[in-house]
């Protein structure tokens, strides 16, 4: 199985370096090239063809929100996912207006991490948590203003199709554990919260991914946030 090739744009030089280290041991991941800026950033996509990069976005010169643009000209197949400690909004959907397909947090876990990287080349769009909870209330914002600004042209029927999330099939622990991943809690944290181990933790997530048709964490709190099954307490 060919590796996905995977390119890394970091200055801070500790944190390049746990990168590497971490894919390092990834065998099904190639990093072919890693970089403290932007300034050969054409050149590289051009000349590497990486099928995912990671990208920071506070770097010398040209930032990564610029960056990812250029990645996109050069190379609109390769998926990019911004990888910083960045929460602002302006930035967040400024990163996605040019063409990143995730946004997650440098706190991410390793595991994590590498599970967006391959989430991302499957077609997936990782964010983490607190991303995804600020992407989704935004879109349902706008979606509010758009029903609002459409009602008398919009039927009772299309109203109740677009607000029915409520048929799941989750079980009441699953509701439990989908809004505690909604609300930004650990797995060690959830269990400690509901007196299980985390295995049963990852257990009852499994079948939650099963049931929403998704296959991570961001996924399914986008899901949870978008359908309103959670996040309204």
């Amino acid at each position: 199985m060919t590796p996905l090739r995977l390119v890394i744009f970091e200055d801070n030089s500790d944190f390049r370096e746990s990168l590497l280290h971490l894919f390092r041991f990834t065998p099904d991941v190639e990093v072919i090239g890693a970089y403290p800026d932007c300034s050969e950033v054409r050149k590289a996509v051009s000349q590497l063809k990486p099928q995912v990069v990671l990208m920071d976005i506070d770097m010398p010169g040209m930032n990564g929100i610029e960056a990812t643009a250029v990645v996109k000209e050069v190379s609109p197949t390769t998926q990019v996912v911004m990888l910083t400690v960045s929460e602002e909004e302006d930035r967040i959907f400024q990163a996605l207006r040019n063409g990143a397909t995730g946004y997650l947090l440098k706190k991410s876990g390793p595991d994590e991490l590498v599970d967006s990287v391959r989430l991302v080349h499957k077609g997936g769009s990782p964010m983490s948590p607190a991303i995804a909870r600020k992407v989704l209330q935004f879109f349902h914002l706008t979606n509010t203003i758009s029903q609002n600004t459409a009602a008398a042209t919009v039927s009772n029927r299309t109203i109740e199709n677009d607000d029915d999330g409520l048929s799941t099939g989750l079980t009441p622990r699953e509701q439990e554990i989908l809004e505690a991943l909604v609300d930004g809690l650990s797995y060690k944290m959830i269990a400690a919260k509901h007196f299980i181990s985390t295995d049963t933790v990852k257990n009852h997530i499994q079948g939650i991914y099963r049931k929403l048709h998704v296959n991570s964490k961001g996924e399914a709190i986008s899901y949870a946030l978008k359908r309103g099954i959670a996040g309204n307490r």
